[in-house]
């Protein structure tokens, strides 16, 4: 540690002029002041996602409502009724954890129904995952009052995996996707300040891990991992769960190379599980 001395600090000569009593204390005092000063930590930078605005001037952020030309006529419809569905939910149920996402997310309560009902049937949860989203779509539901319902009673937890479906776009880059993925941070931030997040790195697709699609999600991964501060934005990855030893894409848990099967999701929620439990405030299991 540095040793203190009384000509390190600038008023050192005119404390020396005051009579003997006070000379001593006064650089004591003085002393004392700038070792606290000097052992303080440096102020900690603010996280991207505290600052609300953002860009909208790349594909991700532009906000819009689905579907693209090249779906079928009445999706956009049913797209839109889902968007007043989860509208309602926000509004008129009580919510402790609320997820976040694409098709991935969509499909828990789903494909993975019965694993839905047995880890958050009790639980004050809800699913505001959209099939086929993107990040700019996500942004427009949240821009049309689709967590509106929570303000004032912000859930416990939200989480959040989103991205995927961004990278079939030949103009998007990695960091585009999660440029995407950090303004959502800053809407639901915004919007629920008090909730904690669990971010959730996109997960692995494609069979093997030199698949164009998995490196376009490793990318996308990285950069969003340096948006959390294990304080009120948190990180679970748990990719690896749907590899084997060689890295290769486990088919018996994502038989389409993208989306998990009921078995994905029962390893899925038992890998969030404790997770879950300590953000909801209960007790762990034994």
């Amino acid at each position: 540690m540095m040793r203190l001395h009384p000509a390190h600090f600038p008023d050192y000569p005119a404390l020396m002029n005051h009579d003997e009593s006070m000379k001593f204390p006064i650089i004591r005092v003085a002393a004392v002041l700038a070792l606290f000063a000097w052992m303080a930590p440096v102020g900690a930078q603010p996280m991207p996602w505290e600052d609300p605005a953002y860009e909208t001037n790349i594909r991700a952020t532009m906000a819009e409502s689905r579907p693209g030309p090249d779906e079928a006529p009445n999706s956009w419809t049913a797209w839109l009724r889902h968007h007043e569905d989860r509208k309602r939910w926000c509004t008129e149920k009580e919510v402790d954890l609320l997820m976040v996402g694409d098709s991935i997310v969509f499909e828990w309560p789903r494909v993975g129904k019965k694993v839905w009902e047995e880890f958050y049937g009790k639980r004050k949860a809800v699913n505001i995952g959209s099939s086929g989203d993107q990040t700019q779509h996500m942004l427009w539901h949240f821009q049309n009052g689709g967590l509106d319902g929570m303000k004032g009673r912000n859930p416990k937890l939200v989480v959040m995996m989103i991205g995927t479906n961004n990278r079939g776009e030949p103009e998007q880059h990695g960091k585009d996707t999660a440029y995407g993925m950090l303004a959502l941070l800053k809407e639901i931030h915004a919007k629920m300040p008090d909730s904690e997040i669990l971010l959730m790195p996109i997960f692995p697709r494609g069979d093997t891990p030199g698949d164009a699609g998995r490196r376009r999600n490793d990318e996308v991964n990285a950069i969003i991992r340096t948006y959390v501060d294990d304080k009120t934005v948190h990180w679970l990855d748990i990719g690896h769960v749907f590899l084997d030893e060689k890295g290769n894409l486990n088919r018996a848990l994502m038989p389409d190379g993208l989306h998990p099967n009921e078995e994905g999701y029962r390893v899925w929620g038992r890998e969030m599980e404790p997770v879950i439990r300590k953000f909801l405030g209960e007790q762990p299991t034994h």
